[in-house]
């Protein structure tokens, strides 16, 4: 077989299961299906699950295309898809519910809990890792997801406290993993079997996310049942390239994690109940920086707070968390409704066509 006769047949073959789930719907297929496989044309995405809550209850689930080209095996509501860095609200969660417990405050300098770390480091307030607000050090070496020390996760962690501090605290933002590994040691601290089983016992068995629960935050380096592989697509050659990553156990409070649409959704339906926290405002209030202004990735996403991303705009504000560029579940308060959309494609970026989806739900929503 030829390789643009490969490529074809691939495509082929994910408009082929994507048409195949939606013949096999109860009712006609609405609107978002057409507008889903028509993104996942444009983007070249290989599969997706899609899950819509409104006032509270699901309203619409949805799968489509391939969770694996390799051997075509089509996207289910049991498939999980990894994370990627929307594991940091999950952390947010774990440490808002320290924080109502009485172990620490946003506020705390991280010193007061670690001593093992550089002087430079110890006023630094909680929250301003958590935002990427810090100027901390990064423990990554900037290709890719490897360790300054690649492989080493305790040598990585000794020689990024070796290095200088980037700028002066919660003067700007600066998307940080360095924060997370921290938070992880500050967590560890004060619960017993460390902060896995603290998300697991506290939010994952509290909300029934079993198949979450199952996958554990080891990402894609062990085999996972029912795991939609990752790729790439290489726009300059016309194709998909596998990605493969393994998080060790001191990144997982910032990635690892792997989930389904349906348990997301309620996720969301849970956090929104109070069954989780209290609250959400210290989950969700993004940082201020220094200049009396907030920040974030973008315009758009133009705040973040306790491990999630705040779109701040007149009409339509709403709270989300994203990972790989890949995976994303957004609220939207004023309209009660949530959307999460997981895919197989880092780079497929859900972030940036949700409000699409959304003003399929929201009459008169303008994106």
């Amino acid at each position: 077989m030829t390789h643009n006769l490969w490529l074809k047949t691939r495509k082929h073959s994910i408009i082929l299961s994507t048409l195949l789930f939606i013949y096999s719907l109860p009712a006609t297929a609405d609107s978002v299906d057409s507008l889903i496989v028509d993104i996942m044309d444009k983007r070249h995405i290989p599969g997706l699950q899609l899950a819509i809550v409104k006032n509270g209850e699901i309203i619409k689930q949805g799968n489509y295309g391939l969770s694996n080209f390799q051997d075509n095996v089509p996207v289910k509501v049991n498939t999980l898809f990894p994370i990627n860095s929307m594991t940091k609200a999950f952390t947010g969660v774990a440490l808002i519910q320290l924080v109502e417990q009485g172990h620490l405050s946003l506020d705390d300098q991280i010193g007061k809990h670690l001593t093992d770390i550089p002087a430079s480091w110890k006023s630094m307030k909680i929250k301003h890792l958590m935002a990427h607000t810090s100027g901390l050090p990064e423990i990554l070496s900037g290709y890719q997801a490897d360790l300054l020390v690649r492989g080493n996760p305790d040598a990585s962690w000794e020689k990024v406290k070796e290095l200088p501090v980037r700028f002066e605290e919660n003067t700007q933002f600066d998307y940080n993993q360095t924060g997370y590994v921290i938070i992880g040691k500050i967590i560890d601290k004060y619960v017993k079997g460390g902060f896995q089983k603290f998300i697991t016992d506290n939010q994952l068995k509290i909300v029934d996310m079993q198949l979450t629960a199952t996958a554990g935050f080891e990402h894609m380096a062990r085999p996972i049942a029912n795991q939609a592989r990752q790729y790439l697509y290489d726009c300059s050659k016309g194709e998909h390239r596998n990605f493969y990553g393994e998080f060790p156990y001191i990144m997982q409070t910032a990635a690892g994690m792997s989930s389904t649409a349906t348990e997301i959704a309620h996720y969301l339906v849970a956090l929104q109940e109070g069954k989780l926290i209290k609250n959400l405002n210290s989950l969700w209030t993004p940082v201020t920086l220094k200049n009396n202004q907030t920040a974030g990735f973008n315009d758009f996403e133009n705040g973040y707070a306790m491990g999630w991303q705040v779109i701040n705009r007149e009409n339509h504000s709403a709270i989300s968390a994203s990972g790989g560029n890949a995976v994303t579940m957004i609220y939207y308060p004023e309209d009660k409704l949530s959307i999460v959309v997981l895919t197989n494609l880092l780079g497929g970026l859900p972030i940036q066509f949700v409000d699409q989806i959304a003003a399929e739900y929201i009459p008169g929503f303008q994106f």
